[in-house]
This record gives structure tokens, C-alpha cells and sequence, in this order.
């Protein structure tokens, strides 16, 4: 699991059945460096949006079978997925210390 930033959706009008009910946002994990630097470890990507966030909000990501699983369970059926928002985060502690509170 991963802590990204919600930077924006993507529009398609045509999508593979079961994804047809989803949002698809563009998101970039959490401590990954300016994006456009090369690396691809540093690039936005896409994901599933399973609970409705936000550009601007600071989510949980899933990623391969786990995110599969997570959209399949939602539609019912298959859903190919690679990454899924899975979750918003509302506050986050590291070594006891508040570093991210939703406003």
C-alpha cells in the first residue's frame, strides 16, 4: 500500500466494461521527487478511484492482484485494475509525530 497525491482524473469515455462506473484519477506517490525528473518512480500515474476522492487529497493506493481484487469487489464481476484507491487519509503519524492532517 502507498500514500499518493490525488493530482487530477482522466477522461474516457470508452472503458472496459466494470470500469465504466470508476473515476480514473492521476496520482503520484507520496515522497516521490519532482515529477518530469526522468525516473519513473517519480511519474504520475493512473488509478482506479474505488471511494471518491479528490485532486489535492492524500490516499491510500493498492497495486496489482490487491487492486484487481479491491475494483472486482466493488462491481461484482471482473474489473481489470492495476492500482486502486482504496482509501483517504485523515491523518498520518510517523515515530509519533502528526505530518499530514486533512484540513
Amino acid at each position: 500500500m502507498r500514500l499518493a497525491t490525488v493530482l487530477g482524473q482522466v477522461v474516457a469515455t470508452v472503458k472496459q466494461p466494470g470500469l465504466d462506473r470508476f473515476t480514473l484519477l492521476v496520482v503520484r506517490d507520496e515522497g516521490a521527487g519532482p515529477s518530469g525528473d526522468g525516473d519513473p518512480a517519480h511519474l504520475p500515474y493512473v488509478a482506479v478511484d474505488l471511494v471518491g476522492a479528490g485532486v489535492g487529497e492524500l490516499v491510500l493506493v493498492v497495486g496489482g492482484s490487491t487492486a484487481s481484487a479491491a475494483a472486482s469487489a466493488v462491481t461484482g464481476g471482473a474489473c481489470p485494475t492495476d492500482r486502486a484507491v482504496v482509501g483517504i487519509a485523515d491523518t498520518v503519524v510517523d515515530r509519533g509525530t502528526v505530518t499530514y492532517r486533512k484540513s
